[in-house]
């Protein structure tokens, strides 16, 4: 056999196998993992992070959370995450109100307008809804009883497709619920 024919019989197989592989790959069967919650004890290290497993988030599984209205909502300027001094002054205002009820859980729910893909949206709802947790941790809010989600543009302030109404709808609630 000459030696390009061989090269070329080499390329081919190795095409081939790389066909197989992927193919192989996208169809692999994931079985469903049971999920169980890690028990968390207070001062304990968490052996993941080397941090205090108290720091952790709350569990957001069968929980209702509902607003008060004592915990104002704060909005977002389009595609943005970060918080302005106005937003920082109602989340002060917030947590000097959540410290007075250790006991309450907390959900902190991040929203945005229906305009960007779900993907993104889902993805900067979760970067607002951090933002505020942890800037809500920096005030002393413990984040133990807190948990994040994000509804991305799923559930709007106000369905309507004005400006005005997007404003509304880029938004982070923190919700409770007491145990």
């Amino acid at each position: 056999m000459k030696p390009k024919v061989r090269i070329e019989i080499i390329q081919i197989l190795f095409l081939v196998a790389v066909a197989v592989f992927a193919a192989a790959c996208g169809k692999k069967n994931v079985k469903q993992a049971a999920v169980t919650e890690p028990v968390q004890v207070a001062g304990s290290i968490d052996p993941d992070t080397g941090g205090d497993v108290s720091e952790r988030e709350g569990s957001l599984r069968n929980k209702e959370y509902s607003s008060d209205p004592a915990i104002l909502v704060v909005r977002f300027d389009f595609d943005r995450s970060e918080l302005s001094a106005e937003t920082r002054q109602t989340l002060s205002a917030n947590a000097a109100v959540l410290k007075k009820r250790p006991d309450a859980e907390l959900q902190v729910a991040g929203h945005c307008d229906e305009r960007g893909t779900t993907e993104y949206n889902l993805a900067l709802g979760q970067r607002r809804a951090n933002a505020v947790r942890d800037y809500y941790k920096n005030l002393g809010v413990k984040i133990a009883g807190m948990s994040t989600i994000s509804y991305g543009e799923e559930r709007p302030a106000c369905p309507e497709s004005t400006e005005e109404c997007r404003a509304r709808s880029r938004r982070a609630e923190t919700l409770i619920r007491t145990r």
